[in-house]
């Protein structure tokens, strides 16, 4: 089963990216999350994933930036 960025995470992922005062590891994320809204077998690279798992447990970091961390993180190749 292949995933893809939902339109709320979507939007929060553009949000991120928009926002002058979010981190550089915040907006990597959300850019890897972005790009994989209509692209399903697009998925998140091993540098974004921990970028995203580091925003994640940022106690500082939004809301809006934490849905796109957890929408990237998601997409990540699960190793078997």
């Amino acid at each position: 089963m292949t995933k893809q960025t939902g339109r709320k995470a979507a939007s929060n992922a553009s949000s991120t990216l928009r926002s002058g005062s979010t981190a550089t590891k915040s907006k990597s994320a959300a850019g890897s999350a972005l790009t994989q809204r209509k692209a399903p077998k697009r998925e998140t690279t091993a540098k974004a994933a921990k970028k995203a798992s580091a925003t994640l447990r940022d106690g500082r970091t939004a809301a809006k930036s934490k849905s796109a961390a957890g929408s990237a993180l998601s997409q990540r190749a699960r190793k078997r």
